[in-house]
């Protein structure tokens, strides 16, 4: 992954090569205009990144605040995470059946949908998905799954 060291999202725009700018900041438009009350954006692994404030939420499993949504320039492509789709079977179906209805082709793997040129991704769908996420319903399903892998470690140590 092609990291940054700018500290802003519009100075990671700035940075990018010409043809690339203006994809990112159309992607970036259509993610802030549909982001829900409580997440922010800033700059998160070196990719434009919209989160969970710290302050809102501290408990992460690497002191880091839980993202929702990457956005990133990379060497052969551009790429959007999607971390509220990653990991909730019903946001991942209903994602890929409106990706499908788009007629537009999805590369995706866990939460990454690689893109080369703003044509190839429906921003009604990506719009649709950030309206979506729920601050509270975002951090129930991360303690949830959080939980889970610790009650299955607990678990594991166990004597018989």
């Amino acid at each position: 992954m092609v990291s940054s060291n700018a500290e802003t999202p519009d100075e990671y725009i700035a940075s990018l090569p010409e043809d690339r700018r203006a994809t990112v900041a159309a992607v970036r438009d259509v993610i802030r205009s549909n982001l829900p009350e409580g997440f922010e954006e800033g700059m998160q692994y070196g990719m434009i990144g919209w989160y969970v404030p710290l302050e809102r939420f501290p408990d992460t499993y690497n002191g880091q605040p839980l993202g929702l949504a990457g956005l990133a320039s990379q060497k052969n492509h551009l790429s959007l995470y999607l971390n509220s789709v990653y990991g909730d079977r019903e946001t991942e179906a209903w994602f890929k059946a409106r990706y499908a209805a788009s007629g537009k082709r999805l590369d995706m793997g866990k939460s990454c949908v690689r893109f080369k040129r703003l044509d190839d991704l429906p921003l009604d769908v990506i719009g649709e998905t950030i309206a979506r996420a729920d601050l509270d319903a975002f951090l129930a399903h991360y303690e949830a799954a959080r939980g889970s892998s610790r009650r299955t470690r607990a678990a594991g140590n166990r004597e018989p």
